[in-house]
């Protein structure tokens, strides 16, 4: 802790401090400009590409925020995450008002990343989901052919002549420029009252797996992460994890822009990022659409920090 006057501490420090625990955003280590950890976070702060009103470029700064609010050690595993630190690399700095050129600094500056630190795991923040097209044809140009596990109410598959590359097209716009097959994309979550037909069929005929809500309440997430693992693991060099936070219930996630219910309850999605984690060919992650203005005491961005501590969990659970 550094030295203050007296008892007065610099802002940014915590007013309470126990010396038996560790607090989770402790992990962030903000990079040197020379050395990095296995794992890189940077935020994407780009949300005025979403169809609806959104304040998600706010989001990668209260997520950083929301994981002082947990301790680095997981009791049900018997780990401490402590000594698995994270490279915070910062954020994406975004052009006022050209969209293209914002996705173009994304994809250019993630494609940097990868060559400085060819082996890096990255956990990206959104912003919107649009942040997934560019950052993941980055992705995929290091590291080869991708399967995507996407968590999502939405396909996101939506044409991209009527509004041009949205936080609707980002999986559009990776089949359409051959970054990603249509067979090495799963979409986990598609609910109900929340797409068009004309995308189900889309995805149906680019042979795009789809499990449905209905499909999550009669199986069991570990399951279907299994399958899904199982159909990918043999044909793709890496696997790359996509979590839209409307993937969950509203009640769950009230600071996503497009809430609905009939979703996914936390603890499902928890589990399954866990699940996954723990896959050696999984290398990377994106979490998007949370809008901190919206959220309900930062409760959706509190998730997301579980998400990336589940992420972390898993691969120090499997030693990879």
């Amino acid at each position: 802790m550094k030295k203050g006057i007296g008892h007065i501490l610099p802002s940014s420090e915590a007013i309470f401090v126990d010396r038996g625990v560790t607090k989770a955003n402790q992990l962030l280590e903000n990079w040197n400009g020379e050395d990095a950890s296995r794992f890189g976070l940077v935020g994407l702060p780009l949300s005025k590409t979403s169809i609806s009103a959104s304040g998600a470029a706010g989001a990668p700064t209260t997520i950083r925020k929301a994981l002082s609010a947990f301790t680095t050690y997981a009791i049900e595993d018997e780990i401490d995450l402590s000594p698995r630190m994270v490279t915070d690399f910062g954020d994406v700095s975004m052009h006022v008002t050209n969209l293209v050129e914002c996705h173009q600094r994304i994809e250019r500056s993630v494609a940097e990343l990868y060559r400085l630190y060819p082996d890096i795991i990255p956990i990206l923040l959104g912003g919107d989901h649009s942040i997934s097209c560019p950052s993941l044809k980055a992705f995929a140009q290091a590291r080869g052919r991708v399967g995507v596990i996407q968590f999502d109410a939405h396909h996101d598959l939506r044409n991209l002549e009527d509004g041009g590359p949205s936080n609707g097209t980002p999986f559009r716009g990776l089949l359409e420029a051959e970054s990603i097959k249509g067979e090495d994309l799963i979409q986990i979550g598609i609910r109900n009252f929340s797409n068009g037909m004309v995308y189900h069929q889309y995805a149906q005929e680019q042979g795009v797996k789809v499990w449905t809500m209905k499909d999550i309440q009669h199986n069991r997430i570990e399951d279907i992460i299994a399958e899904s693992v199982k159909s990918l693991e043999n044909k793709v060099d890496s696997i790359y994890i996509s979590v839209d936070m409307d993937v969950l219930d509203q009640a769950f996630a009230p600071g996503c822009p497009a809430i609905g219910p009939g979703g996914m309850d936390s603890q499902t999605l928890l589990s399954a990022i866990y699940t996954l984690a723990q896959h050696p060919k999984v290398h990377g992650m994106d979490i998007v659409e949370i809008d901190p203005s919206l959220d309900v005491r930062d409760m959706t961005s509190r998730v997301a920090a579980h998400v990336i501590l589940q992420f972390l969990l898993g691969k120090a659970k499997a030693g990879n």
